[in-house]
């Protein structure tokens, strides 16, 4: 299985869409627990949609989940060199990561956009990056999974060792960090999130105080064929450790609702606030 998704993935790009859209489509039969959550999340959040309107962004959604086995393969097996010839893609902000030249650390939450790791890879080549992750339920993926995180990354944390990962912050480097998951009630609260209640973490507002970092926001999008990184600051000041996780919520609404199909809405988001039985 791995050599044919390694084989794949050197095919022609021109083969690519082709090839995502074949993936996707044959997901969108398959994998009916993906499928089931998707959908569930999908109608919850775009209350107001039409029927019609919502199976067409699930269909789209698991078109860009097709396209995703590519695009991951490419950040994990290609060289940096093959990436720089092949992908058409752009960083805006990348400034914003040397700006101050290394005294304070950089904390980039980003959305988890169906293309995250391929998002990871271009930035970490063209910045130096670290990243806090979640260990795969399959030690042999896991050793994968770190293999190719570690192309782009400098090194990478588990997100329950947080000691680890400050302590690159105050170091003054750049780390990477999806929040956007439901990760129980440990150091979360009830916020909002697309006019529902979501457990939300609350540990930002603590990372940036320990280690004095910059927060930042990492947008990622395909707009006409192209892949844009679009980095910004986020002004916490005077926020309290809620009001910074409800500004970041938001933020992340606005950004999804900006391309909703590249988002990974086959996570359980509402386990926590609507129940385990919102997704059977």
């Amino acid at each position: 299985m791995m050599t044919l998704w390694q084989g794949l993935c050197h095919l022609p790009t021109s083969w690519h869409p082709l090839i995502g859209k074949f993936c996707g489509g044959l997901l969108f039969i398959i994998a009916k627990n993906r499928k089931k959550i998707a959908q569930a999340n999908i109608q919850a959040c775009f209350p107001n949609h039409s029927k019609t309107d919502h199976k067409k962004l699930l269909h789209d959604n698991f078109l860009c989940l097709g396209r995703s086995l590519i695009e991951t393969g490419i950040a994990w097996f290609w060289s940096d060199k093959k990436i720089q010839s092949q992908i058409d893609y752009e960083v805006i902000g990348l400034n914003l990561l040397s700006a101050n030249n290394h005294k304070n650390g950089n904390l980039i939450i980003f959305k988890h956009s169906q293309h995250l790791e391929l998002d990871a890879r271009l930035l970490g080549m063209n910045a130096e990056l670290y990243g806090v992750s979640r260990s795969h339920n399959s030690a042999a993926m896991n050793i994968i999974q770190d293999k190719g995180r570690l192309l782009s990354m400098k090194g990478t944390a588990d997100k329950n060792n947080p000691r680890k990962f400050m302590k690159w912050l105050k170091a003054g480097k750049n780390v990477m960090y999806a929040i956007d998951q439901d990760y129980g009630w440990n150091h979360s609260v009830r916020l909002k999130f697309f006019d529902l209640e979501v457990a939300t973490i609350t540990t930002t507002k603590k990372i940036l105080d320990l280690t004095n970092s910059n927060l930042l926001f990492i947008n990622s999008y395909y707009k006409n064929g192209k892949l844009i990184l679009k980095l910004e600051l986020i002004d916490g000041f005077g926020l309290d450790a809620e009001e910074l996780a409800q500004k970041i919520n938001d933020l992340m609404q606005e950004k999804i609702l900006q391309y909703p199909a590249e988002y990974l809405w086959a996570h359980r988001r509402f386990k926590s606030t609507l129940g385990k039985n919102f997704y059977k």
